[in-house]
């Protein structure tokens, strides 16, 4: 055999895995390959493998007599829509694609690169955790992993795929990251599995219940997204990639599509229920102004009474963070507030401009929401609105009440453009409580001779006043009362306009925002 005829089987013998036996029981399960997932992520052709020839050199309970090709785990760089792209995919077939010492080393070293090259790394996760035959040296393993996940948040986007198990301390690292998918029915994420958890408290649950992908999309919060399967899960990966720079020093790709930036939109004219208490569907609006009505959703399952999406507006990724009326009114809670939280700073981190779409109520009332830190979460919101320097445009499409108006980006918060539609009720609170509040009104409620006529009376004076848009654009708080229609216009004049903003935070090592 000469030596490319050892090079082409060697190498054959790697890309096989664990063999077929075990190929074949992954795919049974309904789940891919390291590899196979790989070819699915990048561009035909175009991945490269790195440390392919890589092995354990771990003694202990035999495992000197083990191979295990890769070491369970695929690294490399390749292109997706011709951009760079480093990624890992652990290997199930592989010793149940656990993390070993050099297994690790391989991912760190290709966390390193993305790094240096400025440029997106994509994890796909399909592993039984730590080799416990490798003891301490695997922890030291994910304790390198976390600490690179941490160094390069912000600076590159970090994507986690969870197309398997991912238990105890290997679910970090996508916590850590910026992004977390996982695939419905095949993955499942947790500290502590069912028999552990039965064990310790004598609770009975399912590993789908305990960690399943909806588990963690729609209570946990833990994921930001769903995929039916392996495929349609990668290619939703894809997806998102193209509303990402490369790295923070850099903007979005620019995909212009051709629909027109001058757009109007004349059924906005008619959106507003004219019940102030009925719901429409923020949706609705959002599509309506998105290029080709498209949006990319983050996070659709979890605290539902707040949007955060991708949009593109003329070609460029827009951050958008809309009340959603449809559920619980569009009040803020504390898993709203985390979540447009974590997305306003993933944003700023990114350069990605910040549309807030407001329809507001308050700040949902209650002793869960008291008990649970409403005042803790609802400052994270507020925290990073304060810190973004990325372009803010808020409308205001009707209700802008109290703190809340405040947490959804109004001028002092940094808002650059504000705008609100004719429908917009910007007070400290809705006519009906105002009236209840107000000292002298109550007395004279109190003391007419039909109290419900003169409360209805003083209501309608009070919305007169108050629960209308002029009053805040007299004192400059909103730059202009546009018409529903104009508004995909106007947004792109504002952001176009803003393209060049430069802002600057004074010098710190890092804020201290209310975790």
């Amino acid at each position: 055999m000469n030596k490319l005829e050892q090079l082409h089987e060697m190498k054959a013998k790697i890309i096989r895995g664990g063999g077929e036996k075990r190929i074949d029981a992954q795919h049974a399960k309904g789940k891919l390959t390291a590899r196979e997932r790989l070819e699915i992520l990048f561009d035909k052709d175009s991945f490269v493998e790195m440390d392919v020839f890589v092995k354990h050199r771990c003694n202990n309970f035999g495992m000197d007599e083990k191979e295990l090709p890769g070491d369970g785990v695929v690294t490399g760089y390749g292109q997706v829509e011709g951009r760079l792209v480093f990624a890992f995919a652990q290997d199930f077939t592989v010793s149940g694609g656990s993390l070993g010492e050099y297994h690790a080393e391989k991912i760190v070293k290709v966390q390193n690169m993305a790094l240096k090259m400025g440029a997106p790394i994509v994890g796909l996760q399909d592993s039984g955790g730590a080799r416990v035959e490798e003891g301490v040296a695997a922890l030291s393993g994910f304790g390198k992993i976390f600490r690179n996940n941490t160094v390069s948040s912000g600076v590159i986007p970090q994507i986690s795929v969870i197309m398997g198990p991912c238990a105890g301390g290997a679910v970090y690292s996508p916590a850590i990251t910026d992004f977390v998918f996982m695939v419905d029915k095949t993955s499942q994420m947790f500290i502590t599995g069912p028999n552990v958890i039965k064990t310790v408290t004598g609770e009975e649950v399912t590993a789908e219940q305990l960690g399943g992908a909806m588990t963690h999309n729609s209570i946990s919060g833990v994921a930001h997204f769903i995929g039916e399967d392996d495929e349609k899960t990668l290619f939703l990966v894809r997806e998102l990639l193209g509303y990402m720079p490369s790295n923070n020093m850099e903007t979005p790709p620019v995909k212009s599509s051709g629909d027109d930036a001058n757009r109007i939109i004349p059924q906005l004219n008619e959106i507003i229920p004219d019940n102030p208490n009925k719901a429409y569907d923020m949706y609705a609006v959002i599509r309506s102004i998105a290029d080709d009505g498209k949006i990319f959703d983050i996070m659709p399952h979890y605290a539902k009474n707040i949007v955060t999406c991708y949009i593109r507006l003329d070609g460029a990724t827009v951050g958008v963070v809309a009340n959603q009326p449809m559920f619980g009114a569009g009040c803020l809670d504390i898993d709203a507030s985390d979540k447009a939280a974590r997305f306003i700073r993933r944003c700023d981190a990114f350069n990605i401009p910040l549309l807030t779409i407001e329809d507001v109520p308050g700040f949902l009332p209650g002793t869960g929401q008291e008990h649970g830190g409403i005042i803790r979460h609802g400052a994270k919101m507020l925290y990073a609105y304060c810190e973004a320097t990325v372009p803010k445009v808020t409308v205001i499409l009707r209700k802008a009440y109290g703190g809340a108006y405040i947490g959804m980006c109004n001028k002092e918060l940094g808002a650059d453009v504000v705008m609100a539609w004719p429908s917009a009720q910007i007070a400290v609170m809705g006519a009906s409580g105002a009236v209840n509040i107000i000292s002298p009104i109550k007395k004279e409620i109190k003391e007419a001779d039909d109290p419900q006529k003169v409360r209805e009376e003083k209501i309608a004076e009070y919305e007169e006043k108050f629960n209308n848009p002029y009053r805040a654009a007299e004192l400059g708080y909103v730059d202009d009362i546009v018409e529903p229609a104009h508004t995909r216009q106007r947004v792109i004049s504002a952001l176009d306009m803003l393209r060049t903003k430069r802002e600057s935070l004074p010098a710190k090592k890092h804020g201290n925002i209310p975790l």
